[in-house]
């Protein structure tokens, strides 16, 4: 499999939003900014997902990015619930 130069500038700055978004789950300081960053990384993975589809051309790849996508915002949306009724 040869990739071309978009295709490697893709995955780099995919692999950097990982990290950046990995940093930031680590670090935190606060839950919210940890929800966010899993939020991202879900997102990232998904994004990531299509291509790869593409490159080893299989639909059932993009079905899982679909069911991993919504999976992946419904689990946020109830951990942002849970914040939110531990603050009041």
């Amino acid at each position: 499999m040869n990739l071309n130069l978009a295709e490697l500038t893709a995955l780099a700055l995919l692999g950097l939003a990982v990290l950046l978004a990995l940093v930031r789950l680590v670090r935190g300081p606060g839950a919210g900014d940890r929800i966010v960053a899993a939020d991202t990384l879900a997102v990232i993975l998904t994004a990531a997902l299509a291509p790869l589809a593409i490159v080893i051309d299989s639909v059932f790849v993009l079905d899982v990015a679909l069911v991993y996508g919504v999976l992946a915002f419904i689990g946020v949306v109830a951990l942002a619930h849970a914040l939110e009724g531990n603050a009041s």
